[in-house]
C-alpha cells in the first residue's frame, strides 16, 4: 500500500507480496494491539505494586510513631495505678488513648489470659497445683498490636501447673 509506511519492530516489518494489503494491515494491527495489551498489563501491575508499597510505607510509619508513644502510655498507666493523675491530665490521657485506638493500636493482656510466648514476655513464673495450664497471673505492662503486627509483648507473671 503506497503511502502507509511499515512500522519497525514487529515480525511483519515488510509487507508480504503474497498477501493482500488489507491482510498485512490486519496482521500489523493485531501485533500492535497485542503490544498495547502487554504494556497496559505491565502498567496495571506497576500501579498495584506502587499502591501496595505506599500502603506498606504508611503502615510502617504509623507503627514507628505508635511504638515511640508506648513509654508515654506506660507512664500514664503507672500514674493512674498510683492515683497521681489529676482530672485534667486524666482527660488528656483518655483523648490520647482514643486517638491511638483510632489509628489501630490495640491493647492486650489481662490477668487469667492463657500464656502465649508469641504475645507475652514472662518476667517470673510460679507453680500452682490449681493451675491446669500456664496463665497470666499479673500484667506488669500491657502488650500492644496494630492489626496483626505485634508492637510490644505484654510483660507478665505466669502461674502454671507443676512439671513432673
Amino acid at each position: 500500500m503506497a503511502g502507509i509506511p511499515a512500522l519497525r519492530g514487529g515480525e511483519h516489518d515488510t509487507m508480504d507480496p503474497s498477501r493482500r494489503p488489507d491482510e498485512d494491515l490486519r496482521c500489523l494491527l493485531q501485533e500492535r494491539t497485542a503490544d498495547l495489551q502487554r504494556v497496559k498489563a505491565e502498567y496495571d501491575n506497576y500501579r498495584k505494586r506502587v499502591r501496595r508499597d505506599r500502603l506498606a510505607v504508611r503502615e510502617a510509619a504509623a507503627e514507628n510513631v505508635l511504638r515511640s508513644l508506648l513509654p508515654v502510655l506506660d507512664a500514664m498507666t503507672a500514674a493512674r495505678r498510683l492515683g497521681e493523675v489529676d482530672p485534667g491530665l486524666d482527660a488528656v490521657a483518655d483523648v490520647l488513648d482514643a486517638s491511638l485506638a483510632s489509628l489501630g493500636l490495640r491493647v492486650f493482656g489481662l490477668p487469667g489470659d492463657p500464656f502465649d510466648p508469641t504475645r507475652h514476655e514472662a518476667v517470673s513464673h510460679r507453680v500452682s497445683p490449681d493451675a491446669d495450664r500456664p496463665r497470666c497471673a499479673e500484667i506488669l505492662s500491657p502488650g500492644y498490636r496494630v492489626g496483626d503486627r505485634l508492637l510490644r509483648a505484654a510483660r507478665v507473671t505466669v502461674v502454671g501447673p507443676p512439671t513432673d
